[in-house]
């Protein structure tokens, strides 16, 4: 018997980046993480780079990299922060692309993906065809070749889209088999109905298309992948494994069993479903069960016999086909059965009339500048990925009449710009869930404030006002929102930035934190041309004058500012555009002496005279440096409340004592006092250069004696962090024999504390001194090198705390 099995993984986030600033802004929901993404990277994207396959005594015998062996597709716009935000990951991941190409007759395991996640039968034919084309350059400009295979959003599919998939030499496809209508055999006349999931998942399809070309199509195992992703079967890679091979048939034909499920569910959804997954992989091919492959080596092997029709307008993730992204048709999370989402059509109206009233506009304009705008369009995600001047100006001998003037080149970028977020604002997840204040549907509210600010810069247009009397009609399911357009107002207006908006940042930051003459905020370089401060007491006066431009649109301003910090929050800031040297020199003229007199009451006057009423405070720097400001803020106040609490435990230590063995509680003033105290002791000791195991010995064992609620998930990540930073530097300087019993004793600590762990970046880096270092000091072991006969036992000593098998290298 022929016997294949393919596992697909798509890993999607939803883009979460501030549509102005391109970067994500902390998200407190995602603790002790900065933010989802980081969080879902470290609890799946990392440890499918380096996953672990255990023995029958759960000790790691061999660590693989899944994506090499399984087929996948990445999000562009997650592969984009990872490569910013964890590069060796992100590195992984395109050996993994290699290694599988070698595996696989020459075959990459890595398909790409429309690229910005919006559901293509809901798209203009002009979008589909420039989510395919920037899905593919994307891909090409990561991988380095061209990609076989295209992931669809939500698999969501009409000919249309397979269409255009097919012009774009795209092989295949992957769908669910509800989206199957009707299948022929070869030089049948008649279709037989496999609607309502009856067609058979072993084999490929070929879809004929109306223009004579013709794609083919996967249709995976739909009760294996609901298996998978819902039914716990990941908790057993052994399960697993006979979960796939139970499909197979007894017949002498090629089959194939596969699956495609979120990339997330091996890991994030289920944690440890990446060791499942990497067991039930090795399980099957060590013992010759199937042979593992990818969609594209099994396509050129066994080209489609069978014909197929699908079932347009569908997708694998409602039952209603593509409603779910434009109606109430009672697909939801199920988290508030008394909600509706009837605010989904109107949003979706809202944005295909902010689509359309744009794109002509667009032309317009854009036909003065370019060749061809839509063209130009569809090339621009190679400024996406490159925003350098050199880029651009190729770009712009690519697709100009002329050389552009400085302000004619701005003009282009943002009517790029606004395309871009005009097709970002469709990312699927703003429709997906339940609630139209929920983040992901702010998130699109972003993308298409960025659209409507960047159309009232282009063509002074009242667009937003009209977008908004649009939004109206979508109602939240929460009295205190309202509606799309209160929701607006409340989340999106204010995170509206322009460089006045990043001038009054620096500004306000500037008090608090030095900065280098060439600095960035966010893709804002800044160019400090002068800064002066002055202190009296605690306050402080900052004056400058400083460049700020876009790394997206180039545009450039030259701003003054003079900020007035009189401690605590206590701040007043003014900014405006630069007039000339004159006015500037006596702004500083008049504030600095002022100011040195302590007459601040006439340095806010002078503040507002010079800079208008509009002024600034603590509220304009963005959420991160607010929360570090403000943390530098309350750092005297917090240090004073700790004495207050740490004098109050350790005085009343006893008496509490006595209470908890006498059976009592303790009043909530001492409770609280020594929860205060062990969690912020706890921090410290998990942090420090050299961990005290004996303290946190002893602080652990407070916590337990006071029944205090410790913060497990923050110390569990602390000391995550601090045994990967010991093991780093071991596998740097592995002679540091002191280091390694350290390490030996922290883990043995680990082990013990009630924190929850993962010891996987640890664990890889021992193994991957196994085969260099283990082997060496082995072999000068075996000649009698009493040194690294002591080094050797210790090492065992630590792969034994970490569950590592030493004896098989």
């Amino acid at each position: 018997m022929e016997r294949y099995v393919c596992i697909h993984g798509h890993f999607y986030q939803p883009p979460r980046e501030n549509a102005w600033l391109e970067q994500i802004e902390i998200q407190d929901s995602a603790y002790p993480y900065h933010d989802w993404n980081e969080r879902i990277a470290a609890e799946c994207y990392t440890p499918n780079a380096e996953s672990r396959i255990l023995d029958s005594e759960r000790f790691i015998t061999h660590i693989v990299n899944n994506y090499s062996r399984m087929n996948f597709n990445f999000g562009p716009t997650v592969l984009s922060w990872m490569e910013r935000n964890m590069p060796s990951t992100y590195e992984a991941i395109l050996r993994a692309d290699r290694s599988s190409m070698e595996r696989f007759s020459g075959h990459s395991s890595a398909i790409a993906q429309a690229y910005s996640h919006m559901i293509m039968p809901l798209a203009s034919r002009r979008d589909k065809t420039t989510q395919v084309r920037w899905g593919i350059a994307d891909f090409e400009h990561r991988f380095g070749h061209r990609p076989e295979g295209m992931w669809l959003p939500e698999t969501a599919v009409d000919i249309e889209t397979l269409e255009v998939l097919a012009e774009h030499d795209i092989k295949f496809t992957i769908l669910a088999p509800r989206q199957a209508a009707q299948v022929r055999s070869p030089n049948a006349t008649g279709w037989i109905d496999v609607s309502g999931e009856k067609i058979d998942p072993a084999v490929p399809y070929l879809q004929r298309l109306p223009s004579g070309r013709s794609i083919a199509i996967f249709f995976y195992d739909g009760p294996i992948a609901k298996a998978v992703a819902f039914e716990g079967i990941l908790s057993s890679g052994e399960a697993f494994a006979g979960r796939l091979l139970g499909a197979c048939r007894d017949t002498d034909s090629p089959q194939l069993i596969h699956i495609a499920v979120d990339g997330e569910t091996f890991g994030h959804h289920h944690r440890f479903g990446d060791m499942a997954l990497a067991y039930a992989l090795h399980h099957i091919e060590g013992n010759g069960m199937a042979r593992i492959t990818n969609y594209g080596e099994y396509l050129a092997m066994h080209p489609p016999v069978y014909e197929v029709e699908i079932l347009e307008n569908s997708s694998w993730s409602c039952v209603h086909g593509v409603e779910r992204w434009r109606s109430d048709c009672g697909c939801n999370s199920g988290g508030h059965p008394e909600w509706n989402q009837a605010w989904r059509g109107p949003l979706r109206d809202a944005l295909d009339w902010l689509r359309d009233t744009t794109a002509s506009l667009y032309v317009e304009e854009a036909q003065r500048y370019v060749i061809d705008p839509w063209h130009a369009r569809d090339d621009y995600i190679s400024l996406v990925q490159d925003r350098s001047l050199d880029n651009v100006r190729a770009f712009l001998l690519r697709h100009t009449h002329r050389e552009l003037r400085d302000n004619e080149r701005i003009t282009l970028l943002k009517l790029l710009e606004l395309q871009r977020h005009a097709m970002l604002m469709y990312t699927s997840c703003g429709w997906f869930f339940d609630e139209l204040s929920g983040i992901e549907t702010v998130q699109v509210m972003q993308y298409a404030g960025r659209v409507a600010q960047l159309a009232q810069e282009l063509f002074s247009d009242p667009i937003e006002r009209q977008f908004l009397e649009r939004l109206e009609e979508a109602k939240s399911n929460l009295r205190e929102h309202g509606d799309g357009r209160r929701i607006y107002e409340r989340f999106v207006q204010p995170a509206i930035v322009d460089l006045s908006a990043v001038a009054a940042h620096f500004a306000v930051s500037s008090i608090f934190e030095a900065y280098e003459e060439e600095t960035k905020v966010f893709c804002y370089p800044v160019s400090v041309e002068d800064f002066r401060t002055s202190e009296v007491g605690r306050a402080r006066l900052a004056l400058g004058k400083v460049w700020l431009s876009s790394e997206i649109t180039t545009e450039s301003r030259l701003f003054t500012f003079g900020v007035l910090y009189f401690g605590e929050h206590n701040l007043n800031a003014g900014i405006r555009l630069y007039r000339d040297e004159q006015a500037y020199l006596e702004m500083v003229d008049e504030l600095t002496p002022m100011f040195e007199s302590a007459d601040f009451t006439e340095v806010i006057r002078s503040i507002d005279r010079h800079f208008g009423t509009s002024t600034y405070s603590l509220k304009s720097l963005f959420k991160d440096e607010q929360r570090k400001v403000m943390g530098y803020i309350l750092e005297g106040t917090l240090s004073e409340i700790e004495q207050v609490f740490r004098q109050l435990y350790e005085h009343n230590y006893p008496p509490m004592r006595f209470l908890t063995e006498m059976g009592n509680p303790l009043p909530k003033a001492f409770k609280d006092a020594a929860e205060f105290i062990l969690n912020t002791d706890l921090r410290r000791a998990l942090t420090a250069e050299e961990l005290d195991v004996s303290r946190i010995e002893n602080l652990v064992s407070n916590a337990r004696i006071w029944d205090s609620e410790l913060d497990v998930e923050g110390h569990g990540y602390l000391l995550q962090q601090t045994l990967a930073r010991m093991m780093r530097a071991l596998f740097d300087d592995p002679d540091d024999e002191s280091l390694l019993e350290r390490i030996i004793a922290a883990v043995d600590l680990a082990a013990s504390l009630p924190f929850p762990l993962d010891l996987g970046q640890v664990q890889t880096l021992y193994y991957r001194m196994l085969p260099t270092e283990r082997r060496d000091r082995k072999e000068r072991a075996e000649r009698g090198d009493e040194a690294a006969a002591s080094w050797l036992e210790r090492f065992n000593t630590l792969g034994t705390h970490l569950k590592v098998r030493t004896d098989w290298q």
